[in-house]
Formats: structure tokens, sequence, C-alpha cells
């Protein structure tokens, strides 16, 4: 029964992913290679991980092995793979401490522990030879006396490292250690860091692959700014927290002036580069903490987490600039209107987004080429 209801919670999750995915796919045929190639991945990784979670079903002890395993499974969220693998190595007798180091999306890593610091945790470890015949590496520390006399509690003495393992490729390590005096990590402890390698592996790259497939879902194929879908779910996300928190949140909606008769004069596909160069012009301006979206044709948003409507008018004024500060071929040098509205106490997130909407379109009403801030009393 568990693996069944693992294998349709899983099986639903990855399906959702893959769908968002294929839509994206269907959207610009620039990303058809980039996001066929994720969906064939996540195909591959739920296969592998239906293996998996099958054979530690089967193999389950008493231990509660098996309830880790499908809680591995059961997940595609990275931080969360990250979290249970660590909490699963801590429980073993003798670990005091343990390190993750895998592979994350876009070439970054993972670097996550429990027990003691990360930089701590990093400093102690240490990085495995490439070699598909290795099994895990044991350390012993020593010190000179006088170095730890009254300290000895906050010094590794052991630890063993382990590599993580996806398809017959390294994507990691799992390190342990313990800091008693006299105690090493031995047979029994590799044995069950092993159990647990042999699980988390397959999990940590199945969700580096769903997140960024993930990604790809999430992103414009023309411009590379986050796509509507992602900019409401965004907005609907910030305006929770910002009640929440009783933080500021503003919103900046523009558009290009007159960008019909930019397509009509030089053709959509001339069209397209001039969007594409105007989000990347958009791009340099933005604070990173700032998320840029097209949230359809020639209209952009940017939503400005704790930032006030006067922060926001002056981003705008920036973008302005930006954009304008030098012509854009074919089109020649391109204006923006922009309307900005920040967060009131019982503003639901459609709400500030159709304020935001009208102040922008009573910029355009006004000449275009200006930014028009929305009264902010209910």
């Amino acid at each position: 029964m568990l693996l069944i209801v693992l294998t349709c919670a899983l099986g639903a999750a990855i399906l959702a992913a893959a769908g968002s995915a294929y839509a994206f796919w269907r959207v610009r045929n620039s990303a058809d290679q980039r996001v066929a190639e994720a969906v064939e991945q996540l195909a591959t990784g739920m296969q592998e991980t239906m293996r998996d979670l099958a054979a530690a079903v089967e193999t389950a002890q008493a231990s509660g092995a098996g309830q880790f395993a499908g809680e591995l499974a059961a997940t595609l969220d990275l931080d969360e793979v990250t979290e249970r693998t660590l909490e699963a190595t801590a429980t073993i007798p003798g670990v005091e401490a343990a390190l993750i180091d895998a592979a994350a999306p876009d070439g970054a890593r993972v670097n996550a522990a429990v027990g003691m610091p990360v930089d701590e945790a990093s400093k102690a470890a240490v990085q495995l030879p490439e070699n598909d015949n290795l099994r895990a590496v044991e350390i012993t520390y020593r010190y000179r006396i006088d170095d730890v006399e009254g300290q000895s509690a906050s010094y590794v003495r052991s630890a063993v490292v382990v590599p993580l393992r996806s398809d017959g490729t390294t994507v990691g390590t799992l390190s342990a250690f313990t800091r008693s005096p006299g105690q090493t990590l031995g047979e029994e402890q590799i044995d069950e860091l092993e159990h647990v390698a042999v699980r988390a592996g397959p999990a940590l790259e199945n969700a580096r692959k769903f997140t960024e497939a993930r990604a790809l879902a999430d992103l414009d194929a023309l411009t590379g700014l986050h796509n509507r879908r992602y900019f409401h779910e965004t907005l609907a996300r910030e305006v929770a927290r910002a009640h929440r928190y009783h933080r500021r949140l503003s919103l900046i909606i523009f558009d290009l002036d007159d960008f019909k008769a930019v397509n009509d004069r030089v053709g959509h596909l001339a069209g397209d580069a001039v969007l594409a160069e105007a989000a990347e012009r958009l791009q340099s301006v933005c604070r990173s903490a700032d998320v840029a979206c097209r949230v359809g044709g020639d209209e952009f948003a940017v939503v400005l987490p704790e930032s006030s409507c006067e922060e926001a008018e002056l981003l705008a004024g920036r973008i302005a600039k930006a954009i304008n500060v030098r012509p854009i071929p074919p089109a020649g040098t391109v204006s923006l209107s922009a309307g900005v509205a920040e967060l009131r106490p019982a503003d639901r997130p459609t709400d500030l987004f159709e304020r935001a909407d009208e102040a922008l379109y009573h910029a355009k009403e006004r000449g275009k080429a200006q930014t028009h801030v929305a009264a902010n009393e209910a």
C-alpha cells in the first residue's frame, strides 16, 4: 500500500512538471531542444525513482529505513531531499554531525549540514577521488594535546565520507562526523551511511533535474524573463508574505509605447528582437531581489519586495532611461509608459495588479513616455 501511495504521489508531481515543461515547449521553437531534454530527463528520473522505491519498500527493516526511502521518493523538492537525508544520517549511532555536498541546478552546489556550521563541516570533509570502486573514505583527526586541552568537545575526531551516486555517476558526497574522544566511525556506521546514500543519490539527482525543468517552464523563451504564470504565482506569494510580516510591496507594470506601429513598420521578427533587447536592458537595472517578468506581448512587470511606491517609481525611471538611452535597431529610440502601485492592507494580488495596470492606462492617457503612480489611499 505504501508503495502504491508514494508511486501515485510522485507520478502526479512528475507529470505536472512535465506538463508545464511541455506547455513551455509549445511557446517558442527556439526552446524545443532544451525542454525536450528536460522532459526526457524527468521521465528517466521517474523510472529510476520507482525502481529505487520498490527496492526500498521490499528490503525495509524495522529500523525505519523503508520510511526514509519512501519519504525521499515522495518529494522532488531539493531542499526537502537534502534535509531528510541529513536527518536520517544524524540518527545513525555515533554520528554527531553530517554534511551533504552535491550537484545543484545550473552548475551550482548544494552545501548543507546538521550538527555543525556548513563552513566548519566543509573544512573537515575531504574530496573523494574519482573511482567507481570506491566505497568510503575513513578519516581520523589527531591534534597536539596542548591545542585541544579544555576544548575537546569542539574538535572533530573521526569522519566517514561516502559517495552519492545516481545511475552510476557520482553526484556528490555524504560526510558523517563525531567529536567524541576515543570514538571512531567504523564498519557499522559505513554500512548505514551507504544505505542512506544509495537512496539519497538518485533522489537528489531527480530533484535537481526537476528544479531545472521547472525553471525552464517558468521562463519566457524570447526574453529570458519570467513568464506570465510565474509572475502571478510570485505576486500571490509576495502579497501573502507582505501581509503576514507587515512588509511593503510594490509593483511596476509597463509597456513599450506604440509597439504595434513598430511591428507594422519592421515586421514581427524584428519586433521580437526589439523586445529581447528591451528585456536585457530591463534586467541590467533591476536589483537581485526584484522579479522581472514578461506578462504578454510588449507588456512587462516588476515585483519589488519590501519596497515603497517611491522606490518603484525611481526604478521605473531607471528602466525607461535604460531602454531609451540609445536606439534599439531596427526600431530606433523606444519609450515606455509605466504604472506603479503599492500594496494596501486589504489588497489581494488582483487588486494590486489592477491598480498598477490602471496607473499604466493613465500614463498612456496623459501622453505616454511617463510613469503614473496609483493613489495609495483605500
